[in-house]
């Protein structure tokens, strides 16, 4: 999904005061942090995600291929923390980040 920067200046808004839902350590995309990932895109639709991986290009590689898995979008990415989108049309208003 492709956001416009106005569309993604939004999310970013929203996200400033959000805490990582999600953290990504030493294993890596293992399958629960998948499965947690996937959880909390559904319920909340914005998230942050939390890398512990120490080295730059490892945390960038990670990213990548944890949005192309999901199949969200990466908003923004700074230090050790993404704020990651995926659009739920079915979100529970009540736990979506976008409707709060």
């Amino acid at each position: 999904m492709n956001l416009s920067q106005s569309q993604k200046k939004h999310l970013r808004s929203l996200g400033h005061s959000l805490h990582p839902l999600v953290t990504v350590a030493g294993n890596g995309l293992s399958s629960g942090v998948m499965e947690e990932l996937q959880r909390a895109l559904t319920d909340h639709e914005l998230i942050k995600v939390k890398f512990a991986v120490g080295d730059r290009e490892v945390k960038k590689a990670l990213i990548e291929e944890l949005v192309k898995l999901s199949q969200a979008t990466l908003v923004q990415s700074i230090g050790n923390i993404a704020l990651i989108y995926r659009h739920n049309p079915q979100a529970d208003p009540k736990k979506s980040n976008l409707t709060r």
